[in-house]
C-alpha cells in the first residue's frame, strides 16, 4: 500500500491541491466535476480548475485540466451551465463556465467547449461582468423558469459587509444587477427544491423562501447543513437527470501528511425536503449508488443491548457504510464506534454528538432513531433522522483501530436494523 492516506470512496485529486468544487453539471451521460486545485504542489495557489467525470457519481474518470491562469490571474470559483439554444454565441448546446478570473481587480468572466467538455476556449470579450467591488467572486449562474431569464449569484462585501448580490441576463454575455441579500460568505448557491427556493454560502447555513428571478425572500430562520469540523463551499450538479439534486462539498482542514495530494470532497449526497417538529428541512442522505461500492454486508435484527455486553468485534476493515434504526427509551445513552470515533446519542438530551460537535435531534416519534455513518481512511460522516442533522469530519486513523461496535451503558436501547458494509475503492 503505496498511498495509505488515499480515500477509498472520497474525491481526491490524482497529485496536487484541491478545495472548492466547481461547475457541477450533468452533460451527455456524464456528471462533470470541476474543482480548485493546485496541480504543481499540495499547497493553495496557482488556482486552476481540475476537471473529472462520472456515469455513476461513485467511479471517477480523471481528464486535463480545464481552465489554467493566464495573464495575471488566475481562475477561482464558479459554476457550470449548458446553453442549449447557443444564446450566448458559443453554439447550440455549448457547456458554459462561469468562473472568477483573479486578476487586477477580480471580474467575472466565461469559458466554452463544444466537445462535451474535452477542450475549452475563452470568451473573446472577457468579462461578462466588470469587477463590482473588491474580491468579488464565485459565480453560481443559473436559469429561472418563471422569469424567463439567466441568474446570477456572486459573493460581494462592500465596505465590511458580506453578502449574495443577484444580476441578470437574457444572453449570458452581459449581466444587469437585480438585489442583494446581507450575511452570507463565499461560494453561494441557489436553486429551486420541490416547491422551495434554497439559498447558502460556503459555510452551509441555509434559508429557505422565495425566489422571483429578481429578489430572493427568506421565509424562517437560518438553518446550518452540517454541524461538522469540515464542511465547506458546497454546491449541487445543474442539469441532473430525474431533477435530482446532489451535493458535494470540501472537507476543508483534512490532514494528508506524506501523500502526493491535499484535501478531498465529501461523498456525494442527495438532498430532499422534510417537515421536521412543524417546521421545512433541508435533509441530506449518501446517494443511493454507493452500494455499487459494498464488498461485503453483515446484519443484525431485532436485538437488544445489554448494558456492558455490546456488539463489538465482529466487523473490520478500513472504510464503512454503517446504517442503523434503533429503538431508545428516555434516558438511554447510545454509544456508536467506528474505528475508534464515537457517535454518541442522549435521548434524555435529545442530542447527537460527533467529534466534539453537538446537534439537537428528537427521536422520531418519541422513540426511534436512525443513523447513517460513512467512514473513509480519513473521514467520518454521519447523517441523523432524515438527514437534518451531518456532520463532516476529518481524522488521521489509527491503523489498529480498524472495527464497528454499538453499546448502550444502561441498556434501554432495542436494534431493530443495523447493516455494516465494507467498502471497496
Amino acid at each position: 500500500m503505496t498511498e495509505p492516506l488515499r480515500p477509498l470512496f472520497h474525491f481526491t485529486p490524482p497529485r496536487g491541491w484541491l478545495n472548492d468544487p466547481n461547475g457541477l453539471i450533468f452533460h451527455q451521460g456524464f456528471w462533470h466535476l470541476f474543482y480548485q486545485h493546485n496541480p504543481k504542489g499540495t499547497d493553495w495557489g496557482n488556482m486552476t480548475w481540475g476537471h473529472a467525470r462520472s456515469t455513476n457519481l461513485v467511479h471517477w474518470e480523471h481528464l486535463p485540466l480545464a481552465l489554467e491562469p493566464y495573464g495575471e490571474g488566475t481562475i477561482f470559483s464558479g459554476s457550470a451551465v449548458l446553453d442549449e439554444r447557443g444564446i450566448a454565441g458559443c453554439g447550440k448546446r455549448a457547456l458554459l463556465l462561469f468562473y472568477t478570473f483573479a486578476g487586477k481587480p477580480f471580474d467575472q468572466r466565461m469559458a466554452f467547449s463544444n466537445d462535451a467538455g474535452k477542450t475549452f476556449q475563452q470568451l473573446a470579450w472577457n468579462p461578462v461582468l466588470p469587477n463590482i467591488e473588491g474580491e468579488n467572486r464565485d459565480p453560481r449562474v443559473f436559469w429561472h423558469a418563471g422569469a424567463a431569464h439567466w441568474c446570477m449569484a456572486l459573493y460581494v462585501r462592500r465596505g465590511t459587509s458580506d453578502g449574495i448580490e443577484f444580476y441578470t441576463s437574457p444572453r449570458l454575455t452581459a449581466w444587469s444587477f437585480s438585489s442583494r441579500i446581507e450575511g452570507f460568505y463565499e461560494c453561494p448557491e441557489c436553486f429551486e427544491l420541490e416547491g422551495s427556493w434554497v439559498l447558502f454560502g460556503a459555510d452551509g447555513e441555509y434559508v429557505l423562501g422565495e425566489f422571483d428571478g429578481m429578489a430572493f425572500h427568506p421565509e424562517g430562520e437560518r438553518l446550518k447543513l452540517d454541524y461538522g469540523m469540515n464542511f465547506y463551499a458546497a454546491q449541487t450538479w445543474s442539469h441532473a437527470p430525474e431533477n435530482r439534486r446532489v451535493l458535494i462539498a470540501w472537507m476543508r482542514g483534512g490532514s494528508y501528511p506524506g501523500m502526493p495530494f491535499n484535501q478531498q470532497l465529501t461523498f456525494p449526497t442527495e438532498i430532499t425536503l422534510h417537515e421536521i417538529g412543524g417546521q421545512k428541512r433541508l435533509c441530506r442522505q449518501p446517494i443511493p449508488e454507493i452500494s455499487l461500492l459494498w464488498r461485503e454486508s453483515w446484519q443484525v435484527t431485532d436485538t437488544a443491548l445489554v448494558p456492558g455486553c455490546g456488539l463489538t468485534g465482529l466487523w473490520e476493515g478500513e472504510a464503512f457504510d454503517v446504517e442503523a434504526a434503533l429503538i431508545l427509551e428516555p434516558g438511554a445513552q447510545l454509544v456508536l464506534t467506528v474505528r475508534g470515533s464515537t457517535i454518541h446519542y442522549d435521548a434524555a438530551r435529545a442530542q447527537l454528538s460527533c467529534f466534539g460537535r453537538t446537534a439537537s435531534m428528537p427521536l422520531r416519534e418519541g422513540k426511534l432513531l436512525k443513523l447513517r455513518v460513512l467512514c473513509d481512511r480519513t473521514s467520518i460522516e454521519v447523517f441523523g433522522g432524515h438527514g437534518e442533522v451531518a456532520f463532516s469530519n476529518c481524522f488521521l486513523p489509527d491503523t489498529a483501530q480498524r472495527t464497528v461496535a454499538l453499546a448502550a451503558s444502561d441498556g434501554g436501547v432495542h436494534v431493530t436494523t443495523l447493516s455494516v458494509r465494507l467498502i471497496r475503492s
